[in-house]
């Protein structure tokens, strides 16, 4: 029998129970902090599912540690001790995905795999087992916006229409299909169909997750100090790696392209009311981020550039951004949306959320963070090149 804590109550008024959840990814940036969350806060139990959990190890020992929280290290791909952590647990959360855009390109096989046929198990299980499933998705499947094809100085680009972004209205305009990039969106739009799916036709109960660029603290890796040297991570590591090395950051195709940021402290918020008020989010789709802070690629690494110097004490580069092709920096086969502005219509109606923090004070506390943890490391590095 679940248990209750005194005083909790879901936004119907009702005492929230306890119960178990197996977070699939959970050692990666949104999984370590949703963690962080559910122990930190709530009564809940978590079955931490992953590779790596380097970035959960502090909750896995004490005196964090509480017998809340396991962890249980496979890869989804083929490993059926999988279904069983599903079926002991009351929600599974799936996190696991490759996101970054560099691998769109250059592994458009992994990626549609990761993020789609390696989905489908726990979907099955979910569903041949009667358990809720919360999936995270991207804002990535909704692809171009129809202002995009509109002539630049045409009026109707203004019209909120033609860009801004809702779940069950906005159609999803992808490139051509030897444009690799977009395998990834194909991918989760195709897994977002099953799971709408299976709660029409078998009653699965789901939540899908659309992120609009989650960021803070532990997102991604900084190449050569905690991840790949080689690797390309996503744009707020990509611009921290430049800032910490000193290095101008680099503006794919002029950074011309707009985006929102959201703090991960924000996002988070909005998956607990998601886990703990099942009766508003099943069978829900919902946007998860912050219209209010858009800015162009370009914009962002101004802003940063600014920050990182504020938090760091060093004097901004006299050049601090360079201009680089899509082309040259992902590879043949690299396209990109315009804008991808959130409707917050929906997860504001069911669940009274909206986000909190501005993109200055986010990106203060990341890059104050970005500073703290890499710089050091990174200073070793540049003095000893060969070690």
């Amino acid at each position: 029998m679940a248990s209750t804590v005194e005083g909790r109550l879901d936004l119907d008024g009702n005492p929230i129970k306890a119960i178990k959840i197996c977070i699939i990814g959970a050692g990666g940036f949104i999984g370590s902090h949703l963690c962080e969350k559910l122990m930190a806060e709530t009564p809940h139990t978590v079955f931490a599912v992953d590779v790596y959990n380097d970035k959960i190890k502090h909750l896995l020992e004490p005196p964090r540690a509480d017998g809340r929280m396991q962890f249980h290290r496979l890869n989804i791909k083929n490993d059926s001790r999988l279904e069983g952590i599903v079926k002991l647990c009351d929600l599974t959360i799936n996190l696991a995905a490759i996101c970054t855009p560099a691998d769109y390109n250059t592994r458009p096989l992994d990626t549609i795999y990761s993020n789609f046929i390696d989905a489908l198990p726990v979907v099955k299980f979910c569903s041949e087992n009667g358990k809720r499933l919360i999936h995270f998705s991207t804002c990535e499947i909704y692809g171009k916006t129809v202002g995009s094809f509109l002539p630049k100085d045409h009026p109707l680009r203004q019209d909120p229409d033609f860009y801004v972004l809702k779940e069950d209205a906005s159609p999803c305009i992808f490139g051509p299909i030897e444009k690799q990039r977009w395998s990834y969106a194909c991918a989760k739009q195709l897994i977002e169909r099953l799971i709408y799916a299976e709660g029409a036709e078998n009653g699965l109960e789901f939540t899908i997750v659309r992120p609009f660029n989650w960021i803070g603290p532990r997102m991604d890796f900084i190449p050569g100090i905690d991840g790949p040297s080689e690797g390309v991570p996503r744009v707020l590591a990509c611009f921290s790696n430049n800032l910490l090395r000193r290095e101008p950051l680099k503006l794919v195709d002029g950074g011309e392209s707009q985006r929102t940021f959201i703090y991960i402290k924000d996002a988070i918020e909005a998956v607990l009311l998601m886990i703990e008020n099942p009766s508003r989010a099943n069978g829900q789709i919902f946007n998860v981020g912050n219209p209010n802070n858009e800015v162009s690629v370009r914009q962002l690494a101004e802003m940063m550039t600014q920050v990182y110097s504020k938090v760091s004490s060093e004097p901004p580069l006299e050049v601090p951004t360079i201009d680089v092709s899509s082309k040259v920096f992902y590879g043949e086969g690299y396209d990109d949306s315009d804008r991808r502005i959130p409707d917050m219509t929906i997860i504001n109606k069911q669940l009274g959320w909206n986000p909190k923090t501005s993109l200055w004070d986010l990106l203060d506390s990341t890059l104050t963070y970005q500073h703290r943890t890499y710089a050091e490391a990174i200073k070793k590095t540049l003095a000893n090149p060969t070690s």
